[in-house]
């Protein structure tokens, strides 16, 4: 119990300040809606899932690797970190040279030939942040909870506060006719989305300043350590990959098939491109809500892979996975109905009814995302037995599933067949990653628990009243909806009598 408690105090602290962050730029959403029509949306949908996958290649997995060789080697830990720098440092400038060389090129590929300025300012953050990891991963291992908290305050206050300066006040003001010299002279009506992107990017740049001062380059160079950190993090490269894939190429699917479909119907280029990114930004707008799941997640990562592996030596280590699991189950189950029980309310943070027509979608992803962090938690088998490699394979087996099923069903059922892409995927990886653990490190989770917590969320999900995206739900409505959600947490109290005293 002391070591589950060490472990919910860190997700707290170092994730509180993600969750607040995250959820704070997810409050930017009802501004993008309003501000943007379906079609810009769709632009700024499709670069953002671009910068997960860049993020995700350019660290190449070294973010677990540092965990793992530092709890290896206590006793040499700058020479691993300085090594672990040195080699983020080296690639990610390499990356930000080479599109900026070809960013007319990239930017005629994705079919913005006129805004090539948006890949430059992409390569820069998607650059600057793979370092910035590094050093947050850093202080994460040293606990240094609150650096942690107010860098990434820092970081979301600065992408926020710009992104108010320039749509808010900038572009609000513009557009009504209303004109002063700070609007003269920091506002280009021609940029429009691309704001969104320089207030990213600035942030990005005030971040890695304030995390220098964290980045030790005291260790020599030795290529040696960097191999060895390389064969390890290698396969997790592989799952980083596949899981912003997993995560994101459901939108690049869809723009693109999508366009396709329309242009073979007849319809002209420009309008195509105009349909297909408008379906692009419901979905993108309407898998915002969903976030709130995620940043819990999130969360959850960040605390748990540094405390799992230095938790490793202790003779009880499995039976806290298990109870662990347990109480995460029964976390996701809580936050998946609070969202799908009052889906009416959340509907509002994409303040425009354009979009509403997606919100089917939600429930989709909200149960997929419920696999996805059990999936988290489950895949630390590998990572504690250094057989990374069945990570990659798990993945890669997550990856068909989501191509498969976009590919065959986009062009029937749209931007729906994408959320059950995703459930399938996640639903997958889990059951593949628990079975294979089970072979190879086994851990005795409560399966029984379990499933009563997964079939209960189910359950209580079916009874409620259907989502009708253009109608709320009376006072009677969420009267019932509020007793289905505590029935849930009487469920949990009786089955778990120890569960209280941790809390």
């Amino acid at each position: 119990m002391s070591s589950i408690r060490k472990l919910i105090g860190q997700t707290a602290i170092y994730g509180s300040s993600s969750i607040i962050g995250r959820f704070l730029n997810f409050l930017l959403t009802p501004l993008y809606v309003i501000q943007f029509s379906n079609e810009q949306y769709g632009i700024i949908t499709e670069m953002y899932a671009y910068v997960a996958f860049l993020v995700v290649l350019l660290t190449y997995g070294m973010e677990t690797a540092l965990f793992r060789f530092s709890n290896e080697n206590k006793n040499n830990f700058n020479q691993v970190y300085s090594n672990t720098l040195f080699s983020i440092l080296s690639t990610s400038s390499f990356f930000i040279l080479i599109v900026s060389i070809f960013s007319q090129d990239i930017a005629n590929l994705l079919k913005y030939p006129e805004h090539a300025e948006y890949i430059i300012w992409f390569g820069m953050i998607v650059g600057i942040d793979a370092i910035s990891s590094m050093a947050l991963a850093q202080l994460r291992l040293k606990e240094k909870a609150k650096k942690f908290a107010l860098i990434n305050f820092l970081n979301v206050g600065v992408n926020i506060s710009l992104n108010l300066f320039f749509i808010l006040y900038c572009k609000v003001n513009h557009d009504n006719g209303y004109s002063n010299w700070i609007i003269d002279s920091l506002y280009n009506p021609e940029i429009g989305v691309g704001y969104v992107f320089i207030s990213n990017l600035i942030a990005s740049i005030i971040k890695f300043l304030a995390l220098i001062s964290e980045m030790n380059f005291s260790g020599n160079f030795d290529f040696s350590i960097i191999r060895s950190m390389l064969k390890y993090s290698g396969p997790m490269l592989l799952v980083g990959l596949a899981y912003v894939i997993n995560e994101t190429l459901d939108r690049a699917m869809l723009k693109e098939i999508l366009y396709s479909q329309y242009l073979e119907s007849g319809i002209s280029r420009t309008e195509s491109l105009k349909l297909a990114l408008s379906q692009n930004g419901i979905y993108g707008a309407n898998y915002k809500i969903t976030m709130i799941i995620s940043m819990f997640i999130q969360a959850f990562r960040y605390a748990s892979e540094p405390f799992f592996f230095k938790d490793e030596v202790n003779k009880n280590s499995k039976e806290t996975l298990s109870k662990v699991m347990n109480y995460f189950t029964i976390m996701l189950v809580f936050i998946f109905l609070v969202i799908t029980l009052y889906l009416q309310l959340f509907k509002y943070f994409i303040n425009n009814p354009d979009y509403w027509e997606g919100l089917n979608v939600v429930p989709i992803l909200l149960g997929a995302n419920i696999f996805l962090g059990i999936y988290t938690s489950l895949s630390i088998w590998y990572k504690l037995s250094d057989k990374t490699i069945y990570g990659a394979y798990i993945s890669g087996f997550g990856v068909l599933v989501t191509v498969a099923i976009n590919f065959l069903l986009i062009p029937k059922y749209g931007y729906l067949a994408s959320a059950y892409a995703t459930l399938s995927c996640y639903g997958c990886m889990m059951i593949l990653s628990y079975f294979l653990g089970q072979k190879h490190y086994k851990v005795p989770y409560n399966l029984r628990k379990f499933f009563i917590y997964m079939g209960s969320g189910i359950l209580i999900y079916i009874l409620s009243i259907p989502i009708n995206p253009t109608q709320n739900l009376s006072l009677l409505q969420y009267g019932y909806h509020t007793f289905l959600l505590i029935s849930f947490l009487i469920l949990v109290l009786i089955i778990e009598k120890p569960f209280s005293k941790i809390v």
